[in-house]
């Protein structure tokens, strides 16, 4: 099972950091990502992360803004955003998927097996 958490109320060009905790022993294995769902809108991908946390991408809209990062001591990954902007409202999903190769990075929902609960960020103008 995946826990999101860290969500809340910010001001534009505030920051807030996501974590998800997964309480799987396999964590290690899983290649992770985030993704976001605005009101109204279809969910979106954020960020994902290799299963050895070498490797990452990031949707152009979150670019130099957001880092996502994973430790596999603690079963989490970690999203941070810096500079939010009101379009970064949304509700916030972490996603993982069992990742045969270390350094691949995965990009798509259709593909993750687990997903958390979500967490929802609030950025005011």
């Amino acid at each position: 099972q995946l826990q999101a958490s860290g969500g809340g109320l910010v001001q534009a060009g505030g920051s807030l950091r996501l974590t998800c905790t997964a309480s799987r022993r396999t964590f290690n294995q899983q290649r992770m990502g985030w993704f976001r769902q605005a009101p109204g809108k279809e969910r979106e991908f954020v960020a994902a992360i290799s299963r050895n946390g070498y490797n990452s991408h990031y949707a152009d809209s979150v670019k130099g803004r957001f880092t996502i990062s994973k430790s596999n001591a603690q079963n989490t990954v970690a999203l941070t955003m810096d500079n939010l902007k009101s379009e970064d409202t949304a509700v916030y999903y972490c996603a993982s998927m069992y990742a045969r190769r270390m350094e691949v990075v995965t990009t798509t929902a259709q593909e993750y097996q687990n997903w958390g609960q979500g967490t929802l960020v609030t950025v005011s103008s």
